[in-house]
């Protein structure tokens, strides 16, 4: 699964702000699936105090087995030098490198993405998910621990309950309690995906834990614990 490419990585953080105001106008925010069969998960981690990165992706079956198990297809770890510092709201430029290196290597070729990070609840409605769908052309949602802008009031304590996440009077994501008496997750869209849908495959991807199968398995990799 080769990702086309879409741009040079050797920015200063002037020249990558100044994009990420340009692709942002690309995202695009409605549904655009193929029928899905698998999907991928994906989170970024660091080794050697952030001088490595190290990029995990795991391909799951769809749907899940009749107990409810997913069956692993695929996983895959790239490991390269980090290229950029940590600079708040250029994290892609930091992480996706790695991850294209990641898909680049896989065999199979999921139809849907899931994103440890945010889709278009970024400033520039350009983070890390959102990004990466428009590198690899195909649907992307973001699935974030933390919020990184916007306002929401909290979602009621029962698994599934959400509100909306707003910034700047736009709707951008939603407060989503995965895991009933659990800190909720921050879903967004990514790309070729609407926040409501988005919505329904996490909630559907969803085992015991907060996090949806797909990037649960896909954080256990990318921080050494699978």
């Amino acid at each position: 699964m080769s990702p086309t490419a879409l741009h040079d990585w050797n920015l200063d953080p002037g020249e990558a702000i100044a994009l990420q105001k340009q692709l942002a106008a690309r995202v695009e925010r409605q549904d655009r699936l193929a029928e899905v069969t698998r999907i991928a998960g994906v989170d970024i981690g660091f080794e050697q105090g952030g001088e490595v990165t190290r990029a995990a992706v795991v391909v799951l079956a769809w749907p899940p087995g009749a107990d409810g198990a997913f069956e692993r297809v695929e996983q895959v770890v790239h490991r390269e030098p980090t290229r950029l510092p940590y600079i708040p709201g250029l994290l892609s430029f930091r992480e996706l490198p790695a991850a294209l290196a990641a898909f680049d290597r896989l065999t199979s070729s999921p139809e849907l993405v899931m994103v440890d990070g945010q889709g278009l609840a970024h400033p520039r409605r350009l983070g890390v998910a959102s990004h990466l769908g428009l590198w690899l052309d195909r649907p992307t949602i973001g699935i974030a621990k933390s919020r990184l802008c916007g306002h929401h009031v909290e979602p009621g304590n029962e698994r599934g309950d959400r509100v909306p996440l707003v910034h700047k009077e736009e709707t951008i994501g939603a407060v989503l309690r995965s895991r009933a008496g659990v800190k909720p997750v921050f879903v967004s869209s990514g790309h070729r995906i609407s926040l409501p849908t988005a919505l329904d495959w996490v909630v559907a991807c969803l085992g015991r834990t907060k996090l949806p199968e797909p990037t649960r398995l896909a954080d256990r990799l990318a921080s050494r614990r699978s």
